[in-house]
């Protein structure tokens, strides 16, 4: 797509109008603290409309400094509207900070034209705002992209045929793949698509709207996420959702459903310089680290920020961190001022020390390549030992070592770990290792802090009693006290025939996270995480569409195997 010319000599003399922001956003702009002092007041320029790739009106608001000069310009496209709290957070701060600011609803949100999709239009809405910003006079040839989640996506999207003058990208806690937003290995993350099905259909609306439904929600969840059948149970609280609909229904990623819906390409050939920021709390954490991978392959310039954060508290807790890091970036690589880099590619907080370390680069996505990889086996008397031959793989045993029985009528309850909704993070896992569909592997007190950096996964070798079932694997810390806290985890589904184990790996995510001396590691395995997943019925029946469900025995046998990628790699 070829740039018009942005000569600032040939483009008039523009007055800025002398609108001032929403009150609203003016006034939460004046409660944050840790931020960096404005450099300009902000104009505001509210309902523009800009033409879509097939015409329908898609609504923007334009943020810019009141201060005569050239300034490049920020796109944010966004399906939860453009009040708060999207206003003060990218309109209105990038704007003090010597940005222009688009701020647009994507087609069907926010009073923008069309009907929204969860992703099939966003590539060419996003190359036609750029095609509009061309003709702007005050657009002077130089743009970025920052974002959360969706906002994220958008940006991807926009990257699949990066137009010349996008110069930077911010991708913070964000997403590139809706079908793993939605599932794990086949098995539906249940609580995500409840809250997204939320956030996609009412925040747009406004805050009053959304809080309602929100309420409405939180009240019918327990009769929601037990109903049988599954399907069509969350219209009680928030209506007909088709695409909602869609995503429960299609649970295979090779469906041709999911066709175009993953942007893992755009990553895999970009030049663009991007900046990653997650949390490893995140529920798209995976993601992130995915995608940088992916860059660094391509030799694009990245960096990589991971916070002690959850997916929300990222950009609440989180946000003077975050915003300090995209500012530099986007000042960097948009207005030439690099003062404000930090020296290394990777910054990363590591858990359990709640300290932060620069890093040189982030490991392998590989447990098995990763040099500093060590395995733990767990033992019939519910002890964890560090094998000391080498080799990271356990291959199929035949002993049992211990047995749960699931009943999806009475589910193993899901505690705390990278949700979407506010019990997300590290939460004390005592009360749910007491219950008895939970197993529990525990090493000896450690004598020394032993660091963790990078990918942790679990083969398991399993046998059941009906066929089907799904593993859910936990790495925990505990402390002095016998506190049982989460570090990180991850979920499979798997076939059985006859009695025989069958082997199972499990991607328990990635983190940064120190086990001090004299606490222990813990292996917790369980047959579900309710309702972050939706119940394995036991019978092979879809999930969604089940009435009938049986108990399931699930029985952990010997080679069986816990990974660990020990030590860190300070800069």
């Amino acid at each position: 797509m070829a740039s018009r010319d942005h000569d600032p000599a040939a483009r008039p003399v523009r007055t800025p109008p002398g609108r001032k922001p929403p009150l609203s956003s003016r006034m939460m702009r004046a409660i944050w603290r840790g931020l960096p002092d404005k450099r300009h007041e902000v104009g505001w320029e509210p309902g523009l409309v800009v033409p879509a790739a097939d015409g329908s009106p898609l609504v923007t608001d334009h943020y810019f400094p009141r201060t005569t000069g050239d300034f490049p310009t920020l796109l944010v496209r966004s399906p939860y509207g453009r009040g708060l709290p999207w206003s003060p957070m990218y309109g209105m701060l990038f704007a003090e900070q010597g940005f222009h600011v688009v701020l647009q609803s994507c087609r069907g949100t926010g009073g923008s034209g069309g009907t929204f999709d969860l992703w099939r239009n966003e590539a060419a809405d996003g190359l036609a705002t750029v095609s509009w910003l061309r003709d702007q006079p005050w657009f002077d040839g130089t743009l970025g992209t920052v974002g959360p989640s969706y906002l994220g996506y958008v940006q991807w999207a926009l990257a699949l045929d990066p137009p010349p003058e996008l110069k930077a990208m911010v991708v913070q806690v964000g997403l590139h793949d809706p079908y793993a937003l939605f599932y794990a290995d086949g098995a539906l993350r249940l609580e995500n698509a409840l809250l997204v099905g939320l956030g996609m259909t009412y925040q747009h609306r406004g805050t009053v709207p959304f809080a309602r439904a929100a309420l409405r929600l939180q009240r019918r969840m327990r009769d929601i996420i037990t109903a049988r059948p599954l399907r069509g149970a969350y219209v009680s609280a928030l209506g007909e959702v088709p695409w909602l609909d869609d995503v429960m229904t299609h649970p295979d990623a090779d469906d041709p459903y999911w066709d175009g819906a993953s942007l893992a390409r755009a990553a895999e050939r970009l030049s663009v310089p991007t900046s990653l920021i997650s949390g490893r709390y995140d529920a798209l954490a995976d993601q992130t680290f995915e995608q940088y991978a992916r860059l660094r392959q391509a030799g694009c310039d990245t960096a990589l920020l991971v916070g002690p954060w959850t997916h929300t508290s990222a950009m609440q807790q989180g946000w003077p961190e975050v915003f300090a890091e995209s500012l530099a970036w986007l000042r960097a690589h948009l207005c030439g001022e690099s003062s404000g880099l930090r020296p290394t590619r990777v910054r990363v907080h590591l858990g359990g020390e709640d300290v932060w370390r620069d890093l040189d680069d982030w490991p392998s996505l590989s447990p098995a390549t990763t040099s500093s990889t060590t395995s733990w086996v767990p033992t019939a008397d519910g002890h964890l030992d560090r094998r000391t031959d080498a080799g990271t793989t356990g291959g199929a045993g035949s002993a049992p070592l211990a047995s749960l029985r699931y009943d999806p009528a009475d589910p193993t309850p899901s505690i705390g770990g990278p949700l979407l909704s506010r019990t997300a993070g590290p939460r004390d896992n005592s009360v749910l290792e007491g219950r008895e569909d939970v197993l529990t592997f525990t090493g000896p007190p450690l004598a020394e802090p032993v660091d963790l950096l990078g990918p942790v996964s679990a083969r398991l070798s399993v046998s059941t009693d009906t066929g089907y079932a799904d593993v859910f694997a936990r790495l925990c810390d505990v402390d002095a006290r016998g506190r049982s806290t989460n570090v990180c985890d991850g979920l499979a589904r798997l076939e059985t025939v006859g009695q025989a184990p069958s082997e199972v790996t499990v991607r328990m995510s990635s983190t940064a996270y120190r086990f001090p001396a004299g606490h222990r590691i813990r292996w917790q395995i369980s047959a579900g995480a309710h309702p972050r997943y939706a119940r394995n019925p036991g019978t092979g029946k879809s999930p969604v569409d089940a009435v009938d469900f049986t108990p399931i025995r699930v029985t952990l046998h010997s080679g069986s195997v816990l990974m660990l990628p020990h030590g860190s790699r300070p800069a």
